[in-house]
């Protein structure tokens, strides 16, 4: 018995996916390209009538009838190509709307992976790749494709040896495009690869333009720019060097076929075997057969980014079927636990934090201490599942947080990063997690235990002050309080802060010590990363991690007074403690 693959199944579903709902347009649009391309037969009937039949009798009436009627058929041409054309520009946002969440969800996630910033809104594009192609004529050439038959077959009735041509002609044509998808696929990539890097350098400029200002860095940040400019350029033109030569030689093909056609059909009208009028009709014909080749080869590339946007949104659609929301738990009450925790970085795999374990109690607070690269943002973010653990587990109420959704652990967990980033709108919409209606209440509430809620009522707008970008509109002390305000809207049961007070006065750190007391006497759990000792004056444990490892865990007189064996030798706490704050 064969054994299926589950990726290549998983595949098949995505594809189904993809084209789920799509499968009748699809079958109609085909309905109506075999519509169209019949009747864009029309001029090559009318120049056999004209000549064959008004000329030779010179009958006016006939004329006009024969005029009218090919006027009428060429208007349902147009109207069925209007019709195929609007369908095509359709499907292309119903597939935006449909799509789109899905992929700017995994470009949130990417990073969280150890992806770029850029290479996750790559990701995010491919939807728009896919809806510009079909707004393109690129499908529309693919479509008429399957109907060049037609007209070799019409070439052909008029007689054999001018279809022979055709047909040859439509052969020629059709090695010329796969000749270019082998030439032109190795080129696209490379290409495509390169302009992510130069968008990785123009990214990473624009997020530290002020630095690249005040340390005289701009001019070589501009160099690093123009070489990764330089490699994208001389790819991209190389690709689209070989889609235009191809492109030139299929016209001047199809125009030689065209002049073949007539010279061919001049010679049999000479020997007696042909009409005039299926001259013109056979040169008519032949070039509508070849031109959708012709077009395809064209809008080659198009074709090419187009199928590689559609093999990662099918990824994609395998990434997200692979996820499957669990049960919705109770809202943890009592405890967290950390069990052998290990975790590695996303982007290497190398080990950062190594077999951590503890567990804190409802009111509990724990102060994380320790030098510089120890590993304690680590575990900040593996206490948040930002990052999975390589071992181990982070549970919440016996629960591990693989058991808990994505939204449910946004609301029993707050966290304030190192590097506070607020989001484009107004400081309503940043404390209240981008909730659409907001409690005011909930808000003001959070805010006022972050002690920010004065700050925000003195500004002119209020809580409905604009951010602006990342937050740039106001000071990185506000930054960080109103994040602090953020971590603890909806009081969470566990709150994560990572270097609280890095921008903080006295008057901020007063105030983070009362959030952490306040968290405490509603019995939450709050875990401070810190260098700085005053942020450790609301809690009661400390823990110490030194390169990767918990050396040390307990209440917080007790880890200060007594010495602990660290891995450079024997010293007091009390030491370990003042060298790394």
């Amino acid at each position: 018995m064969r054994i299926q693959d589950p990726d290549r199944a998983a595949r098949r579903r995505a594809a189904a996916e993809l084209t789920s709902g799509y499968r009748g347009l699809i079958s109609f649009l085909f309905f109506i390209s075999g519509i169209i391309n019949i009747l864009a037969l029309t001029g090559a009937f009318y120049m056999l009538q004209i000549y064959d039949r008004a000329l030779g009798s010179g009958s006016i009436p006939t004329l006009l009838a024969i005029s009218i009627l090919a006027i009428g058929l060429y208007l349902a041409q147009g109207l069925f190509d209007i019709i195929r054309s609007q369908i095509l520009v359709r499907i292309g946002g119903r597939i935006d709307a449909k799509f789109a969440p899905l992929a700017h969800r995994v470009v949130i996630d990417m990073p969280r992976h150890g992806y770029s910033t850029t290479e996750a809104l790559e990701r995010g594009r491919d939807v728009d790749t896919l809806r510009g192609f079909l707004g393109s004529q690129a499908p529309v050439a693919l479509f008429d494709l399957f109907w060049v038959p037609i007209f070799v077959g019409f070439v052909y009735l008029l007689h054999p040896l001018l279809g022979a041509v055709t047909l040859g002609g439509a052969v020629v044509l059709t090695l010329l495009t796969v000749v270019t998808e082998l030439v032109s696929r190795g080129l696209n990539d490379q290409a495509q690869k390169a302009l992510v890097q130069r968008n990785m350098i123009a990214d990473s400029n624009a997020r530290n333009a002020e630095v690249l200002r005040a340390m005289g860095m701009g001019p070589r940040a501009i160099s690093r720019f123009e070489t990764a400019n330089d490699d994208h350029l001389i790819l991209q033109t190389r690709a689209t060097d070989v889609t235009g030569t191809f492109a030139a030689v299929a016209r001047v093909l199809r125009m030689m076929l065209q002049s073949a056609v007539l010279g061919l059909g001049a010679w049999l009208v000479i020997r007696g075997q042909l009409t005039p009028g299926a001259i013109i009709a056979a040169s008519i014909t032949s070039a509508r057969a070849l031109a959708p080749i012709d077009l395809a080869i064209a809008n080659w590339r198009g074709v090419v980014l187009a199928r590689a946007a559609a093999k990662r949104l099918r990824d994609t659609m395998v990434a997200l079927a692979s996820v499957q929301d669990p049960m919705a738990l109770p809202a943890p009450r009592r405890m967290l636990q950390v069990e052998g925790l290990t975790v590695a970085a996303p982007g290497n795999g190398r080990v950062l934090l190594s077999d951590v374990s503890f567990t804190l109690s409802a009111g509990q607070a724990l102060g994380v201490i320790g030098p510089s690269g120890g590993g304690k943002s680590t575990l900040a973010r593996a206490l948040t599942g930002i990052w999975a653990p390589v071992r181990g587990e982070v549970r919440l109420d016996g629960a591990a947080l693989s058991q808990w959704t994505e939204e449910a652990i946004g609301r029993h967990i707050g966290y304030l990063p190192q590097d506070v980033v607020l989001m484009e709108g107004d400081i309503r919409a940043n404390i209240a997690r981008l909730e659409e209606d907001p409690d005011p209440e909930a808000v003001v509430t959070a805010a006022t235990a972050a002690g920010v809620h004065e700050m925000i009522t003195r500004l002119a707008d209020g809580y409905q002050t604009r951010l602006g970008s990342m937050g740039g509109a106001i000071s990185g002390g506000q930054r960080q309080r109103i994040g602090l305000a953020r971590a603890l809207f909806g009081a969470p049961f566990v709150v994560v802060l990572d270097e609280p007070n890095s921008n903080l006065d006295g008057e901020g750190e007063a105030e983070l010590s009362a959030a952490i007391a306040a968290v405490r006497a509603r019995g939450g759990i709050t875990i401070v990363i810190t260098h700085r000792p005053s942020a450790l004056a609301a809690v009661d444990l400390v823990a110490v991690i030194q390169n990767g490892k918990m050396t040390a865990f307990g209440d917080k007189s007790e880890i200060i007074a007594r010495p602990v064996r660290a891995e450079t030798g024997s010293d007091p706490a009390r030491d370990l403690q003042q060298r790394v704050l």
